[in-house]
């Protein structure tokens, strides 16, 4: 099969969705990888090391969209790039498409098949997803961190404290893979963490992570207890495939104290917090009730050489097996179709 790996437009998003060692990978098993020149570049990847690879670089977006049978790439299509698409394309990458209607029915108008990585399921969870949750999760809290600096428009506090000065507080909706990186790394920087989830063996998970972890059930009235305390709020909360519901109402927001961060990873399906709106790395941050809110829709793109290599990884055995041409016998891609031949299939769409 014919792949293209297109170069990625959304601002400063750096991934790329294969890296050569896996696209050497897919030319070893006989496919066609077909790259866009500077494709790799902000991962570390030259277009020297795609052709030692085994791939062809092409010299833009057309050229790829024209050879290729497989679309494998990061976000989901944007702007010119949906004029490229084709019906007979198979398209592979994150879509979130219950935050984008519009999107959604650019993609049945098109009629190509699509295939979303974060609605791609295992036994174990969400395979693909999950590397860039963790890494999400992690650079949530450093965000945070740095958005509660004076400069940054914070009100100038050190979430792990001093001797002689309170810890900072750290309010964690959500205790999967995002929400379970950001609590073991503020908890390593000294803060308070509580950790919200409904799952009983999530809480147990974050209790037995760190001594400074609380776990709770998110029950109103104990919510909006922490959230008012909260020096840094994050909202990690996802239902696969579908539109993340609203756990934080604006009054909540409201109650919290001046100079306070809120970071709502959860922004790319919908948002969790009342008070989110999707931000993009040009301007990461705006200010509501007084809070500041980083509410990147690609937020792993701000390492993208940690990240590229991490999603890579995980993308190739299904790219390996979308090439293949038997994949609908995969379970695991069957069940991740987003849309096809014009109609919306995910159940989680289709219900939203």
């Amino acid at each position: 099969m014919r792949i293209g790996i297109p170069k990625e437009i959304k601002p400063l998003e750096g991934r790329v969705a294969l890296i050569p060692d896996a696209v050497a990978d897919l030319a070893h098993a006989g496919h066609e990888v077909h790259v866009q020149a500077g494709a790799g570049e902000a991962s570390g990847f030259s277009d020297e090391a795609y052709v030692h690879a085994g791939a062809q670089v092409l010299p833009d977006a057309a050229a790829v969209y024209e050879k290729g049978q497989l679309i494998v790439r990061v976000k989901e299509p944007v702007g010119e790039e949906l004029d490229l698409l084709r019906r007979e394309h198979l398209l592979f990458s994150f879509l979130h498409l219950a935050a984008l209607p519009e999107l959604t029915q650019k993609l049945c108008d098109i009629g190509l098949t699509a295939i979303a990585f974060e609605t791609v399921q295992d036994g174990h969870g969400l395979p693909i997803l999950a590397p860039m949750s963790n890494i999400a999760g992690r650079i949530a809290v450093q965000a945070g961190t740095h958005y509660l600096h004076r400069p940054s428009g914070g009100k100038g506090l050190m979430l792990g404290g001093l001797p002689g000065v309170e810890r900072g507080k750290v309010v964690i909706l959500g205790a999967g893979n995002a929400g379970g990186n950001a609590a073991r790394l503020a908890a390593g920087m000294g803060a308070e963490v509580v950790v919200f989830d409904k799952q009983a063996h999530k809480l147990d998970a974050m209790m037995n992570m760190a001594s400074n972890i609380t776990a709770l059930y998110p029950y109103q009235e104990a919510l909006s207890c922490h959230v008012q305390q909260a020096d840094l709020l994050i909202g990690a909360v996802l239902i696969p495939g579908a539109r993340a519901p609203k756990i934080i109402s604006r009054e909540q927001v409201c109650s919290m104290q001046a100079g306070s961060v809120i970071v709502d990873i959860a922004v790319d399906q919908g948002g969790c917090i009342e008070t989110t709106r999707p931000t993009t790395y040009s301007t990461p941050v705006y200010t509501e009730c007084g809070v500041l809110h980083f509410c990147v829709t690609n937020i792993p793109g701000a390492v993208p050489k940690t990240a590229s290599i991490a999603l890579s990884a995980s993308l190739l055995p299904y790219s390996l097996q979308l090439a293949g041409g038997k994949w609908r016998e995969v379970n695991a891609l069957k069940a991740a179709v987003n849309v096809e031949n014009g109609s919306i299939v995910h159940p989680a769409l289709i219900h939203h």
